[in-house]
């Protein structure tokens, strides 16, 4: 065994790689950019070493600069964690070159599976049956759209060298795909620094299976079972669970067996995952389900089959990149109940999920669950990198008691002032279909409307509020209101605003006070099954109806400009597309609120904004 590792990566992962490679007594050495130097992972580590800038393409995606780091720290193994290098053979080869241990498949098996066109091709080639489409060279508009419209709408446009939900895009119309294909081509360059495409036919009730694979340098390759990810937002996986619901021991057998045959096929080592998808319509069946692709690295979900296995999949990470063979065979791997795994992110779901950042005033997670994460209360949430902030994860005797543990610790989490997705979740995983294994990967989107609306806060909330104004120790100037007892009343009624809404709420000071408000600046911030409600004093200056009733288009986070399809003096429809702006990987598309005129454009193409920047002025047609 090498005695040291350098985890090639940030967050979550880095910090979970680093747990398990100090409990195995080797030396850890993190990387970070200048965004993440007083991040958890850098503390965590033995030694820390500077790579770069804040942003990835100058820090996490240099491989130079990461190589560099494991010269100067006496490295003599890299993990990549997951995302920015980890699936990029031409690192791996790099790391072999340089004398060390790559900790990951051969650059041979992620060239073969990397790109999803040659993938395809080489399972077709192993017997493994594919997903109907096209995987062609010709990659020009025309042939792209004949093709598409040989396949039929809807139809799935995916980048060949994509993963994570990057370059993909649903198109439902014909006329409709040309822009997508644009989007998604450029999504692909910037993500992948490779614009080419792959069209696949659209599944109308598609469940994402997956099942973790593993290999060694002897030749052993074995399965640790399925995972189901159907549950989706913007092709991006939320909720994970191991084993899949409603999966019986025939499909199960022949989807392990594909797996099998699909790594075998790359003479795969290190930990793997084959993914496949499947046509619900009429329940789990082996003829119904097809390969995808295979992501040669660890996966975000890994932990929920840590817990039905009992096993730790980093640690055979360690043992086979050091040339020992798999810890067990195939017969000595079991399942035990059931694990689902929850993503937090920094988003709000109200907003279409638009990523949140900021500080990190209270973060507060739940202590019954099993928790990977990445930052810490006092911390901040930066636009520079993905808004994945903690993965929450429950295993239970039952599917059902793990959802319901799962949701129980997803409504206590408090995050502020950054926005999240736990209330979302929370709501997710007890929902009566959830519960009852009725899912595919429009199961959020088919419920999207209940399942990401703000809530509005319950009375207690806004007696909690109203109560902690009334400790006589608050030094804030809150202290002003109790000047409204001008006669000694016993109550007294407190004027607050939370949102769009209004109250005057009786106070009775000789009630204890609530320990449920916590005062963040000039307001008190509640939490209540995942949400956090902001109570303060009514804004005489707050408008009603729609925010974008103006015409005037603000940037919603920090982010650069893309794409801006139009011009001053332009006339467009609602709806129309006017800017995309780039921001945490992802591209955000800002349309007209109404039909008019494009009265003005104040940013261009590749200019970099801050939140709240005015992008473009409209006037409405009269």
């Amino acid at each position: 065994m090498f005695g040291s590792v350098l985890i090639a990566n940030r967050g979550e992962i880095a910090c979970r790689v680093i747990k398990t490679a100090r409990r195995m007594g080797l030396r850890t050495i993190a990387v970070y950019s200048d965004a993440d130097a007083q991040s958890p992972h850098v503390k965590l580590a033995d030694t820390a070493i500077r790579i770069g800038p804040a942003p990835a393409l100058e820090s996490y995606l240099v491989a130079e600069n990461i190589l560099d780091a494991a010269m100067a720290t006496g490295a003599e193994a890299i993990h990549p964690g997951y995302g920015f290098l980890s699936e990029n053979a031409s690192f791996a080869q790099a790391v072999i070159d340089s004398g060390l241990v790559w900790i990951g498949p051969k650059p041979f098996a992620i060239t073969a599976m990397g790109l999803k066109d040659q993938a395809k091709a080489r399972m077709v080639a192993a017997g493994v049956t594919v997903t109907p489409g096209y995987m062609g060279d010709d990659q020009c508009e025309a042939r792209l759209k004949a093709e598409a419209d040989q396949i039929g709408y809807p139809v799935l446009i995916k980048a060949v060298a994509g993963g994570g939900g990057k370059g993909m895009r649903k198109v439902a119309r014909a006329e409709d795909f040309l822009a997508a294909l644009t989007s998604c081509q450029r999504e692909a360059a910037a993500s992948f620094g490779d614009a080419r495409v792959l069209l696949e036919v659209y599944v109308s009730r598609p469940r994402h299976i997956e099942v973790q694979v593993f290999g060694d340098s002897h030749g052993n390759i074995v399965h640790l079972y399925e995972r189901d990810c159907s549950l989706q937002r913007r092709h991006q996986k939320v909720i994970e669970e191991a084993p899949a619901p409603g999966i019986d021991a025939k499909t199960r057998a022949a989807i392990c067996d594909a797996a099998i045959r699909a790594a075998k096929a790359v003479a795969y080592e290190g930990a793997g995952t084959v993914e496949f998808i499947a046509d619900a319509s009429q329940g789990l069946r082996a003829d119904r389900i097809w390969f995808m692709e295979m992501n040669t690295r660890l996966q975000v979900e890994h932990p929920v089959t840590e817990a039905v296995t009992g096993l730790d999949l980093v640690e055979w990470q360690l043992r086979v990149a050091a040339g020992e063979p798999l810890p067990l065979s195939q017969d000595q791997i079991s399942l035990s109940g059931h694990a689902i795994e929850a993503r937090l992110y920094a988003e709000n779901p109200a907003t279409g999920f638009l990523p949140s950042i900021g500080p990190l005033e209270r973060f507060n997670l739940p202590t019954h669950l099993r928790i990977d994460s990445g930052v810490i209360e006092g911390g901040e949430i930066s636009p520079f990198y993905d808004p994945m902030i903690a993965k929450l994860i429950a295993h239970a005797p039952t599917r059902k008691a793990a959802a319901l543990r799962l949701a129980d610790g997803c409504a206590q989490i408090e995050v502020y002032p950054v926005a999240t997705n736990a209330a979302f979740l929370a709501r997710t995983l007890a929902d009566p279909d959830f519960l009852a294994g009725e899912i595919d990967t429009r199961f959020i989107e088919d419920r999207l409307e209940s399942l990401a609306a703000t809530q509005t806060p319950i009375d207690q909330a806004w007696n909690a509020a109203a109560k902690a104004l009334a400790r006589p120790a608050d030094p804030s100037p809150w202290q002003a209101l109790k000047g409204f007892r001008l006669n000694a009343a016993p109550h007294y009624a407190v004027k607050l605003s939370c949102g769009t809404e209004t109250r005057l709420v009786e106070v009775d000071p000789a009630l204890p006070c609530s320990e449920k408000a916590w005062l963040f600046g000039d307001q008190y911030v509640v939490f209540e099954a995942g949400q956090a409600y902001a109570f303060g004093p009514p804004d005489p200056q707050s408008l009603s109806g729609d925010a974008q009733g103006d015409g005037i288009l603000r940037a919603p986070m920090p982010g650069k400009i893309v794409a801006r399809p139009v011009k001053a003096g332009d006339t467009v429809h609602k709806g129309d597309p006017i800017i995309t702006l780039e921001a945490m990987k992802m591209e955000h598309v800002l349309t007209a609120p109404f039909d008019g005129l494009v009265e003005s454009l104040s940013a261009g193409l590749g200019d970099q904004v801050v939140e709240g920047f005015v992008l473009a002025r409209l006037t409405a047609h009269t």
